[in-house]
């Protein structure tokens, strides 16, 4: 089968791991994939295994979302008519293109499935911010128009179902984590940190994701001098954060890593994964410290409350997120034995619901399933 894939290669955010990974796998199991991006055609990018690429022009992008060039329509148009994939799949990149692609597959009879990013707060019921909930507003009338989207959990399904969209059009495949590559080792040392004890966050340092509530808890614990916290990640808020939270407290910035072995290697040395989110869509970093066996702690937003649920990590609630991980991280520090437990059931949950192989497959049936419909639609 032919893909076309729309989706992001830059700047790094968790849409540019989704696309990666899955175009990886789709290609790994024999399947052609054309990738679209935006990006200027003199930009040298890392190139991803036996794939096209098709780059489109733009005037401004970010983490959040794209402004496209004015000629950017008519380059994706025209590539998708010459192309002429068995189906389009668009990783939405927030971007007024992202409006204009149900009319242009039309116009191509070429099937249409979305994958919808966007995070949202506690149990769908509102979101923390005001900006969120007017994008599920903006886009639920135009994801009606897909022949399918791609959400990560029940609760997002159920989201979108209420602003409109038919929940025959929405499927539910979360996201995954290749658990051979993510993988525990018993033999990973913690020298390189000077560390008994190994706490990790990873991820933007922004506002959405509570960043300084995790840091305020862990200075006020007063944990032991062999108790580390690494901070690992970029972002508007790690310079202010960085002055007040240093070393002579047990905090040790990172910045961002690019290498994803060296990502893998930092959660195999650690005892605590820990993610304080406002609001989440699914958090891939959180998948990837639960498949190395982490003991993992998250806030009860999008679905990561969900992916924790039952025994598989501690969920926290927003509104006490400090004063709760204050509790928690002296007796994570103190009692081995509680992590070692946690990190176990994570890894055995990830085996059992978001392993990357099984969600390829629902992948794949929903393709054929999809492109199955369209045929019967265009069939006189």
């Amino acid at each position: 089968m032919h893909i076309a894939w729309i989706g992001k290669k830059s700047p790094f955010c968790g849409n540019v791991t989704y696309s990666r990974e899955i175009t990886n796998s789709l290609l790994d199991r024999g399947h052609q994939v054309s990738f679209l991006h935006f990006a200027q055609e003199e930009t040298q990018v890392d190139k991803w295994p036996n794939c096209q690429e098709v780059p489109l022009p733009f005037i401004y992008k970010s983490q959040v979302y794209t402004i496209p060039s004015l000629k950017a329509t008519k380059i994706l148009s025209g590539s998708l008519r010459s192309l002429k994939p068995d189906i389009v799949h668009a990783s939405l990149t927030l971007s007024p293109l992202d409006f204009r692609l149900p009319e242009i597959c039309e116009d191509l009879k070429i099937p249409l499935i979305a994958t919808f990013h966007p995070p949202f707060a506690v149990k769908g019921v509102k979101l923390v911010s005001g900006t969120q909930f007017l994008t599920y507003q903006l886009y639920a009338p135009f994801l009606g128009h897909y022949d399918r989207t791609i959400v990560f959990s029940q609760v997002q399904r159920e989201l979108l179902a209420r602003l409109g969209v038919p929940k025959r059009k929405i499927t539910v495949i979360p996201n995954g984590v290749d658990a051979v590559k993510y993988t525990p080792d018993s033999t990973s040392a913690k020298t390189e940190f000077q560390a008994e004890r190994l706490f990790v966050y990873q991820g933007r340092i922004a506002p959405e994701k509570n960043i300084e509530s995790l840091l305020r808890a862990w200075r006020q614990a007063r944990m032991a001098k062999s108790s580390k916290l690494l901070i690992v990640g970029n972002g508007p808020l790690k310079s202010s954060l960085e002055t007040f939270y240093g070393e002579e407290h047990g905090v040790i910035w990172l910045g961002f890593i690019a290498d994803e072995n060296r990502r893998i290697e930092i959660l195999r040395k650690t005892d605590v994964f820990i993610l304080p989110s406002l609001v989440e869509g699914l958090s891939l970093s959180l998948l990837e410290a639960m498949a190395c066996g982490v003991a993992c702690v998250a806030t009860d937003v999008g679905a990561d409350g969900e992916v924790l649920e039952k025994g598989a990590g501690i969920v926290l609630d927003t509104k006490a997120t400090r004063s709760q991980l204050r509790t928690l991280l002296p007796l994570f520090q103190d009692h081995p034995e509680i992590t070692t437990l946690l990190g176990k059931k994570a890894r055995e949950r990830v085996l059992e619901r978001y392993n990357l192989t099984n969600n390829i497959t629902q992948l794949e049936i929903l393709y054929e399933e999809v492109l199955g419909q369209k045929q019967v639609q265009l069939t006189p």
